[in-house]
């Protein structure tokens, strides 16, 4: 299920978490909110921040180091390779659509629908949506929702950290002597600004991007992918409405065969 913690992306892990903890540390150290809590006793928010911060760091190595759904030979997992077994070729109603059965010319094995070979994992991953430097993984079936998780869980740390930093900063008679005093929580406020704008920005997209039951690489690329560039401009075959679909995303844990979904021409929605 995890990959080694000490492959390529353990620079960016080991950048990710100090950068995590050091934001923390100045938040402490400086006269903020959080620190004039601790020194009176009123350890309740105090405690939930530095918990918060950690469940945060989890989800990254949960999320980072995660399979995201690598097909790792044609024989394993055959739902999801073929997608047309004799168990489910009867689910199949007939339709005018065609279906092309690839195989990855980089690692010569059957691709699911949905799935897209990663150059940089060196494997092909079902329900592609990218590869995230951030966390030096492939975003997929697997790992989406996880993703997403982080992606929220990270915001509310990011917003809280950037009120305690607006919280501890002091007055001075310069501007001077201002800089000199809260130098160091202005850069921090400003790195935590930033960073907020960047994950409230990703987590919007992700969602907007889940609503339509759609993923970044189909959105950003559907006029090369070879099961949607037949269909109109606002034809998703996945779409089954918002609901259904934030639902399936956060709460359905089955498997799903794409094929099947594709391939419901005219049928209820599932």
């Amino acid at each position: 299920m995890f990959k080694n913690v000490f492959g390529s992306g353990f620079i960016v892990r080991t950048a990710h978490v100090i950068l995590t903890w050091v934001i923390t540390l100045i938040l402490f150290l400086h006269d903020t909110d959080l620190r004039k809590q601790e020194e009176r006793g009123e350890l309740i928010q105090p405690v939930l921040f530095v918990l918060l911060v950690l469940v945060s760091v989890l989800l990254y190595f949960a999320v980072s180091l995660m399979d995201p759904g690598f097909v790792l030979s044609d024989g394993s997992d055959l739902q999801f390779t073929l997608g047309i077994t004799e168990e489910t070729q009867d689910m199949i109603p007939p339709t005018t659509k065609s279906l092309r059965q690839r195989r990855c010319g980089h690692c010569l094995l059957q691709q699911p629908m949905r799935s897209k070979h990663c150059q940089t994992c060196q494997h092909c991953v079902r329900r592609y949506d990218h590869h995230c430097p951030w966390i030096e993984n492939c975003v997929g079936e697997r790992n989406h929702r996880w993703f997403v998780l982080y992606l929220a869980v990270q915001l509310l740390v990011l917003l809280w950290g950037l009120h305690m930093a607006w919280s501890g900063f002091t007055t001075a008679p310069t501007w001077q002597l201002w800089l000199r005093g809260n130098g160091v929580l202005l850069g921090t406020a400003a790195v935590v600004a930033v960073l907020s704008l960047t994950v409230l920005l990703l987590l919007g997209s992700h969602l907007y991007l889940v609503s339509l039951n759609t993923t970044t690489w189909e959105f950003m690329s559907r006029h090369r992918i070879s099961y949607l560039k037949h269909c109109g401009a606002d034809e998703n075959p996945f779409d089954r409405g918002a609901l259904r679909n934030l639902w399936g995303f956060f709460c359905d844990w089955g498997a799903i065969v794409w094929e099947q979904v594709y391939f419901r021409e005219g049928n209820d929605p599932i």
